[in-house]
């Protein structure tokens, strides 16, 4: 009977210390959460990044601290190609992401290399690279920044395949379609329809670039 109490109070106590324990990441618990419906890319990076302590200009794009005023300086923002045409960017991946993560955001890479010449290739000292990170959110610099450069891929709604590819295409130096030149061509803001407090920060949005 003493044996089962002991045993009783041991396992209590083991299961405080692993909920304590800064080793172990909450998402290593089983959460079961209901979906009611499935939400498209951009509304997952959006619910992905409420409460992120960075400044994101159309909800995931980090501005440069590097460049300054200057948007992008000559050819400084784009990932050169190398002797052999293909155009090759190195990265790292946090320890912080699963064995399973890790393969999700490699999967997601190796995709690019299939229908462009963009090849993501492991970091071995190269002067720039991108550090792949969970950070809260899902955000990145738009084009080569220059030496470590940080894309933040949450274990916490960031790592869905057309997301990993969303964040990517912006450290590849791509911007969202609604900055392109040629936008008023295709698309119109129904002005009516958008509620007096979002006014001001849509307009900010769109006039950016």
């Amino acid at each position: 009977m003493k044996l089962s109490l002991f045993s009783a109070v041991l396992a209590l106590l083991l299961g405080l210390s692993v909920q304590h324990n800064p080793l172990v990441r909450p998402h290593d618990e089983v959460v079961k959460t209901k979906e009611p419906f499935r939400l498209d890319i951009t509304s997952k990076i959006l619910e992905a990044n409420k409460g992120s302590n960075q400044i994101l200009v159309e909800g995931d794009v980090v501005l440069s601290k590097k460049r300054n005023a200057m948007k992008c300086w000559s050819s400084y923002c784009k990932w050169e190609k190398s002797y052999n045409g293909l155009v090759e960017v190195p990265y790292t991946l946090s320890d912080y992401f699963y064995d399973s993560e890790k393969a999700s955001i490699v999967n997601a890479m190796e995709s690019f290399q299939k229908k462009t010449c963009i090849r993501f290739v492991p970091y071995h000292g190269q002067s720039d690279y991108l550090s792949i990170e969970s950070h809260l959110g899902c955000w990145s610099t738009i084009g080569k920044d220059g030496g470590e450069q940080v894309v933040s891929l949450s274990v916490y709604g960031c790592l869905d395949h057309g997301v990993i590819q969303h964040e990517l295409l912006h450290a590849l130096g791509f911007h969202h379609e609604h900055t392109r030149s040629d936008r008023d061509q295709y698309v119109r803001i129904n002005w009516e329809n958008i509620p007096d407090g979002e006014l001001y920060a849509l307009m900010d949005m769109f006039l950016y670039f």
